[in-house]
């Protein structure tokens, strides 16, 4: 797609549905989005979201919690804030629920240029029509079989054949901390070449449905804090039924390991077999440590295999 995104673009686009209007920084109006690959290093990182100044969103949003916030930090911290806030990287800031826009934070948008939006619906609508937004942008979508989680803060998709478990696993993971993004089918698109973002259909946001328990409402159970709108998809586990004679002929040293494509993008996809007994959760768990550590340079397998060759070298131990 050659169109060219930006902030006045997006305003004119969801003018109406997220209620948008112009509070400072009109000169910014041709700010443009830029739909770059995040690196390896910010795997949280993300083009829409709530008020973050760590992993800068090129959308930022803020509610009430986050303008509390604001409001509670003292002048010159609050200022400094505002100008991170405002920064180049910002495309555009919007204030969600119809909330004042406070005089320090329209002096720092128009000083710096940066578009400050207002809208009459809550912030996680307008997270969530925002991300929606950009995925269709950015190229088609593709529905997948799963529970689509954030699990130590990056997207995994829990696949395998019906009843192998995945419900089961996922409330198991949520109980552990991890949060639920989508359950049965997650929705994914390509935001940018090589990024697969994954998020939930609207019918199906904040269930999960768990054979024996039937539909679960995580929100409800859990709180906030357990639901998430979307993540960049980077890890597949695919759950297998296995009996002991198939799990013995898996390979030791490297697992059951390859990529496939998803959208065009190659994926890491494990394998991990269902047997009885087995703590899904945790080797779940262990397979993203492992994959973080993969992404930053660190093969356990390959540290292995030349520590025994070193050994050997050495004329044993």
């Amino acid at each position: 797609m050659t169109q060219t995104l930006t902030a006045q673009s997006i305003f004119d686009t969801l003018r109406e549905r997220l209620g948008l209007a112009w509070a400072a920084g009109e000169s910014g109006r041709d700010r443009p989005f830029r739909f770059a690959v995040p690196s390896v290093d910010s795997p949280l990182s993300s083009p829409v979201g709530f008020l973050n100044l760590i992993r800068t969103n090129q959308l930022q949003v803020l509610g009430a919690t986050e303008l509390t916030y604001l409001s509670e930090l003292s002048i010159p911290v609050r200022l400094e804030t505002l100008r991170r806030l405002c920064s180049e990287s910002t495309v555009a800031v919007a204030v969600a629920d119809d909330l004042p826009v406070t005089e320090e934070l329209r002096l720092s948008a128009q000083a710096s240029g940066v578009p400050l939006f207002t809208s009459n619906v809550s912030g996680e609508k307008v997270v969530d029509v925002l991300t929606h937004f950009l995925d269709e942008f950015g190229g088609r979508r593709e529905t997948l079989h799963g529970v689509f989680m954030e699990v130590m803060g990056i997207g995994v998709l829990l696949a395998g054949s019906s009843g192998v478990g995945k419900s089961e696993l996922a409330l198991e993971l949520i109980t552990r901390g991890h949060r639920l993004i989508a359950d049965d089918a997650p929705e994914f698109g390509r935001a940018v070449p090589d990024t697969i973002r994954g998020n939930c259909p609207k019918p199906l946001q904040d269930f999960l449905e768990v054979r024996g328990l039937g539909i679960l409402d995580i929100r409800a159970m859990f709180g906030d804090n357990a639901i998430k709108h979307s993540e960049i998809l980077r890890l597949i586990v695919r759950l297998t039924r296995m009996v002991e004679s198939d799990v013995l002929k898996m390979d030791r040293l490297q697992g059951d390991t390859r990529l496939v494509k998803v959208l065009g993008v190659d994926i890491p996809e494990i394998t991990v077999p269902v047997l009885m007994g087995g703590h899904l959760a945790v080797v779940v768990e262990g397979a993203v440590r492992n994959h973080l550590l993969l992404r930053s340079g660190y093969n356990a397998s390959e540290e292995f295999i030349a520590r025994q060759k070193r050994i050997m070298a050495q004329g044993g131990v």
